[in-house]
């Protein structure tokens, strides 16, 4: 067994911290990967629940805005900003040894959670404003609003839950366990899959959409309660307290505020784009949401699975002084970034209609029509031109965290912000909601561009030589892949077939494609060792 799966307490005894060997970073990307494999499957198997049960009707963009408002200000505050502020700190106070972890752990998880009692309780009492702020256009249907406001007083506490989720999830990571908090959001699929199934099977008396509201809070609860024996096997549970003058809380402190922003520009473009399709026909919103969930597949499996193992590692290079590492480490995520994200994203753009047909209209008859998969698909269309720059984003941003500098990343999201609100503006009116997904890309690769600046001009990274011959060997890869689906697009017809033949054309397109990919990935001279790399 070695030291990574080993509890820090028990390998090294009390106040110790035991010795980190060479870390797998490509091994522990798979375990990130594999296991948000199975929350977007679950994720997937639930948004095809709901689209039965509400398919993008008024109830559906009534529970999607009741929905985003918590998980909104949980990427905000506690996912994005709260731990690119948190881990670079956490991962300094964890080489000085446990006992000095765990007194940086005191306090901050007192105030930490205080805050989020205190910020629960607001949001209950001003439900309406945020309401209002989330999606104004329902300000003109009373009852609509009406019903909304009560579904977010529901919903709202499970940021405070979901917060200590992401809380323990940060420490687990920093210490080199990455399966439980991955695999954590299976656990919310599950508990929104079996409230659906409640309301399709009138169990109880509660309208529909109450009863997936109050299962969102259920969700909040048991995902709190998984990451427990986790914490306890770690010996990271200590009794809080409220001493904000500890040294590094006051550095959390400083690092928090240009945080939110910087690492929140999904979200905060997320929150423009509901704001503007609420003033939309009816059914913008849910568009947008079903072809975000498709979006979010890929982005889990690369992005997320890359920004998590990085962040730690290249913390633990800043704080130990080894630059040589940190680039090569950069190199790594961008390299494997793109090789993944690029011919995800020409997928997703030459297969969206087929792709949201398969999900959401296979399974029986549902309440998703011909029409709703046309009008989610031009918008993920949309989003598969910003897939390669969410990736990008996410390998890049650590890179400045991990040397807690989250100045520099604030200034750059401000304009990546800037670029969206922009953009959804000059478009919305005449574009629709595809105007909506169209300005999410330009967001998407301004950040890229400004993040590639920054980092030249802080001699923080500077690609290396290895990287361009296999950015080409991607294109090339890619282009061929993209013939393929072309062919493919022009022969099948997903929109009309039944369900059991879509279901397998698409399972064998998706086959053909990741094979083709993959063989001329190794004609041009890309083996697996080449993807491998280790830190420490």
């Amino acid at each position: 067994m070695s030291t990574e799966d080993v509890p820090q307490s028990k390998a090294a005894g009390a106040g110790q911290t035991a010795p980190d060997g060479p870390q797998n970073m490509t091994r522990q990307g798979g375990v990130v990967a594999a296991m948000t494999l199975l929350s977007r499957i679950s994720g997937l198997a639930r948004d095809i629940v709901l689209s039965y049960l509400f398919g993008a009707s008024q109830l559906a963009d009534m529970f999607f805005v009741a929905f985003r408002i918590p998980n909104f200000f949980r990427r905000l505050f506690a996912e994005g900003a709260f731990n690119q502020a948190f881990v670079p700190v956490l991962v300094r106070y964890r080489e000085r040894g446990h006992a000095e972890l765990l007194t940086f752990i005191a306090p901050l998880s007192g105030l930490f959670a205080t805050s989020l009692v205190l910020f629960v309780a607001l949001g209950f009492v001003f439900a309406p404003g945020l309401t209002y702020l989330f999606a104004p256009g329902f300000a003109e249907r009373p009852e609509v609003f009406a019903q909304t406001v009560e579904l977010v007083r529901i919903t709202f506490p499970y940021l405070g839950f979901i917060s200590l989720v992401a809380f323990a999830g940060a420490l687990m990571n920093a210490h080199n366990r990455f399966a439980v908090p991955a695999v954590t959001p299976v656990l919310l699929n599950l508990c929104l899959i079996a409230a659906a199934l409640l309301a399709l099977g009138g169990v109880s008396n509660l309208p529909a959409v109450e009863i997936l509201a109050w299962g969102v809070l259920g969700a909040g609860v048991v995902q709190f309660l998984f990451q427990l024996p986790g914490l306890l096997g770690l010996d990271l549970i200590t009794r809080p307290n409220l001493n904000a003058r500890h040294e590094g809380v006051r550095q959390v402190g400083r690092l928090l505020v240009p945080a939110v922003l910087a690492a929140s520009v999904g979200q905060i473009n997320a929150l423009v784009n509901t704001i503007l399709a609420s003033n939309l026909i009816t059914g913008s919103i849910s568009w947008l949401y079903y072809a975000d969930r498709l979006l979010e597949l890929p982005v889990g499996l690369v992005a997320v699975a890359l920004g998590t193992v990085m962040l730690p590692h290249l913390s633990r290079m800043a704080d130990t002084g080894n630059p040589e590492q940190f680039e090569r480490t950069v190199d790594w995520g961008v390299n494997l970034g793109l090789l993944l994200g690029v011919p995800s994203a020409v997928a997703l753009y030459l297969l969206a209609e087929p792709l949201l047909a398969v999900i959401f209209m296979s399974f029986g008859s549902g309440a998703m029509t011909p029409y709703d998969i046309r009008m989610a698909g031009l918008a993920l269309e949309m989003f598969a031109i910003a897939l390669p720059g969410f990736v990008l984003v996410k390998v890049l941003a650590p890179a400045f965290f991990a040397h807690e500098n989250t100045q520099s990343p604030f200034r750059y999201a401000a304009v990546a912000v800037a670029a969206n609100l922009i953009g959804s503006l000059a478009t919305y009116r005449w574009l629709g909601h595809v105007g909506l997904a169209w300005a999410t890309a330009l967001s998407a690769w301004t950040h890229v561009v400004m993040l590639l600046v920054g980092l030249r001009r802080h001699d923080l990274y500077h690609a290396g030589r290895g990287l361009w011959p296999l950015f080409w060997k991607t294109a090339v890869a890619s282009v061929v892949l993209a013939a393929l689906l072309v062919w493919v697009a022009a022969e099948i017809n997903f929109l009309t077939m039944a369900g059991g033949p879509r279901l397998l054309a698409a399972g064998g397109v998706v086959l053909a494609g990741i094979g083709v990919y993959a063989v001329v990935l190794l004609i041009l001279g890309v083996r697996p060792r080449h993807l491998v790399h280790s830190a420490g």
